[in-house]
């Protein structure tokens, strides 16, 4: 009989005995199949099984058992089908155990970390880690060397561990959230007793898993954490590994998917990207100080894994808002300790994106000439990637730190080349941004050289409401913070008080709405400066000390701009200041706390020395 013959027969088989009923489960006809069907063949064996089902599907309206034996035939399908996708999994589960025992010492960790990578092609859930590791024990079981046996012991203790944490912690993966009422729910400056970490720190075992997740709550560097205790533990940092990656997943799928606040719900996916990845940053930074160089490696490995999902978003931020959830230490922390590894990292194009989030963020941070190269390398990046939208984004970013470090001409330069090459590729949101660069640009560039010609203020002005439309017909509430916050401070050159104060408040509202802390500071300091324009004095101090004090909270420079205005009104009017300060205290601890406000009078001490 040949191979094709014997294959119909086989069908003919199955289905002669499902139509007798004496197939008792789908488990049968697979085990049947993978018995007598060779995966060399299956071409062949695939080619009859469609020959069957094309004759029964033709024969539906004449034959009279033809329903019944389609049935049969699509059983066979799928079961063959599962088998196929059994076999490639079991082909990846071999070959990823060969690649673990081929690696050197000091890289099978890492080649680890890459087989459970989420941006590979083939991503293995949580049962074929499982499988891997029921591979590496087998393995592990005829292994001669000594060397090589205790590695993958460490390997698959940490990955059981891991896993059996992780069960642990699952159930109480987001009900911390709803014991937070009112309370923010980032993952920076939440006091110790709130927040998830501390919670989640009693659902495991593991020593070191526990210190670090309350290290994390009380919001200490993670150079507190005793390594050197922990430096040759292998299995608790690849536990540590498997809990941490399916805690990030979990968290960004439940936040995606909330419907009462989509934008709230992605601003939050963003800041635990960011959290994690900053989390992995500093414990490679500790482990390179403690010359652990493996798993700084591997810390670093985890990192760039966590940076690359988030790159590849749609809703990945070009243009800022993504220290809402950040208390200002830890965003500080985060971007020095982002900084130099990413140099290392590949010419992707989602290194392009993260370096220009890096970028804006040291801009925010007044690092200028840093902020300048990471643009330049994101620029380079993002063209030879063809990611239009990124290079409108880095030209637009360097327009604004041009305009920062008062060189208007190169401000105004990045800005049309943005305007320009956003209507070519039909970029809206770059449009409206450029639009709102090029007004902003202008403005500054006309005043420095004392021009009162009304046109070119006429024309700068009709560059920022034109982004502002624009940016109120997409409903991006970051580029509308922006746009408003730009026409604010252009009428502030101007010395239009009243149209200021109109284009900050909702500069303001727009910057809250959006969650960037940065231009709420800066909208708010502007405030300050335009009530002082017409002498209110209580609206001054509010307004001035919120700015300053937001924006020192995230490290960025401008906080010195407002503490300035108020050393000077402290120093003229001493006892009006302290009224005015006493008088708006609700208003203040509304939106900082008691701790903030108590903070406002160190902060123009700090000013002064």
């Amino acid at each position: 009989m040949s191979l094709h013959d014997r294959y119909l027969n086989l069908i003919d088989t199955i289905v002669n005995i499902s139509l007798e009923g004496k197939i008792r489960s789908k488990e049968q006809v697979y085990r049947m199949l993978t018995e007598e069907v060779s995966l060399s063949t299956g071409e062949i064996f695939e080619l009859c099984l469609d020959e069957n089902i094309n004759v029964t599907e033709s024969q539906l309206e004449t034959k009279l058992k033809a329903t019944r034996i389609l049935r049969a035939l699509q059983t066979i399908k799928g079961e063959w089908e599962r088998y196929l996708k059994d076999q490639q999994i079991s082909a990846v589960i071999t070959s990823s155990t060969q690649e673990i025992i081929d690696a050197e010492s000091e890289e099978r960790l890492i080649t680890l970390l890459k087989i459970i990578d989420q941006n590979q092609a083939k991503i293995l859930t949580l049962e074929q880690i499982q499988q891997l590791v029921k591979s590496l024990k087998q393995e592990l079981e005829i292994q001669s060397n000594l060397t090589l046996a205790q590695e993958l012991r460490q390997l698959t203790n940490g990955i059981t561990r891991g896993i059996e944490s992780w069960q642990k912690i699952e159930p109480y993966l987001i009900s911390w959230i709803y014991e937070q009422n009112n309370n923010p729910l980032g993952f920076g400056g939440i006091a110790e007793s709130k927040g998830p970490w501390i919670l989640w720190s009693k659902q495991v075992d593991n020593p070191l898993v526990q210190q670090l997740f309350k290290t994390i709550a009380s919001n200490q560097s993670l150079s507190q954490l005793p390594l050197e205790t922990y430096g040759k533990d292998v299995s608790s940092w690849v536990e540590l590994a498997i809990i941490f990656q399916y805690l990030q997943r979990g968290l960004v799928a439940w936040f995606d998917q909330q419907p009462y606040n989509v934008k709230i719900g992605k601003q939050l996916s963003i800041s635990t990207f960011l959290t994690f990845a900053g989390i992995w940053s500093q414990l490679s930074q500790c482990f390179n100080l403690t010359n652990y160089q493996i798993l700084a490696n591997s810390c670093f490995q985890i990192m760039l894994q966590i940076l690359r999902t988030f790159a590849q978003r749609p809703d990945f931020p070009l243009y800022g808002g993504i220290f809402a959830s950040f208390s200002g230490a830890y965003l500080k922390n985060t971007l020095a300790y982002l900084d130099t590894p990413l140099k290392k990292a590949e010419k992707t194009q989602e290194k392009a994106r993260i370096l220009t989030l890096l970028g804006y963020s040291e801009r925010t941070l007044g690092q200028y000439e840093k902020a300048i190269s990471f643009h330049e390398d994101a620029l380079k990046i993002a063209r030879s990637a063809e990611d239009k939208l990124c290079e409108i984004a880095n030209f637009n970013h360097l327009s604004r730190i041009f305009v920062a470090q008062k060189n208007y001409a190169e401000a105004i330069n990045y800005s049309q080349r943005a305007l320009i090459l956003a209507r070519q590729t039909g970029d809206k949101l770059g449009e409206a941004n450029a639009l709102v660069n090029l007004g902003y640009s202008e403005v500054f560039s006309a005043r420095e050289k004392d021009s009162i010609e009304p046109e070119i203020y006429e024309s700068a002005i009709n560059y920022l409401e034109q982004g502002l439309a624009l940016s109120i017909r997409l409903e991006d509430n970051q580029s509308k913070a922006l746009c408003y916050s730009s026409l604010g401070i252009a009428y502030l050159i101007l010395e239009q008080p009243q149209t200021t104060i109109k284009y900050l408040t909702e500069g303001w509202k727009s910057a809250q709405f959006s969650g960037d802390l940065y231009l709420q500071g800066l909208n708010l300091s502007y405030l300050g400066e335009a009530y002082y324009s017409i002498s209110l004095l209580p609206e001054t101090v509010i307004y001035a000390g919120l700015g300053m004090y937001l924006l020192e909270q995230i490290g960025a420079n401008e906080w010195r701009q407002p503490a300035g205005l108020l050393t000077v009104l402290k120093g003229k009017e001493a006892e009006l200041f302290e009224v005015a300060l006493k008088q708006g205290r609700s208003q203040i601890i509304a939106l900082i706390g008691v701790d903030g406000y108590d903070y406002l009078p160190e902060l123009l001490a700090k000013y002064q020395q």
